[in-house]
């Protein structure tokens, strides 16, 4: 599965403004890096209580990764 259609899914699910998250990957020999930006209000519901929402992002995009290219996965989180 594409992990950006894959954190896209997952991160629609959690915001309320769908249309305003930006996800880009960027790709290297042996780590994947996912930037998500999403609006400031956005922010806490995407973290969740002491990371439990991302960090289960995280591990979700690593499981994943695992299965289909086994390559690293970062997941950074930002606000805009």
């Amino acid at each position: 599965m594409d992990l950006v259609k894959l954190v896209t899914t997952l991160v629609g699910g959690v915001v309320i403004n769908k249309e305003d998250v930006s996800i880009k990957e960027f790709d290297s020999d042996d780590t994947v890096t996912i930037e998500i930006l999403v609006k400031e209000e956005d922010m806490g519901r995407l973290i969740g209580k002491n990371g439990k929402t991302i960090n289960a992002i995280r591990t979700l995009c690593q499981a994943s990764s695992y299965l289909n290219g086994n390559k690293y996965v970062k997941v950074n989180v930002d606000k805009f």
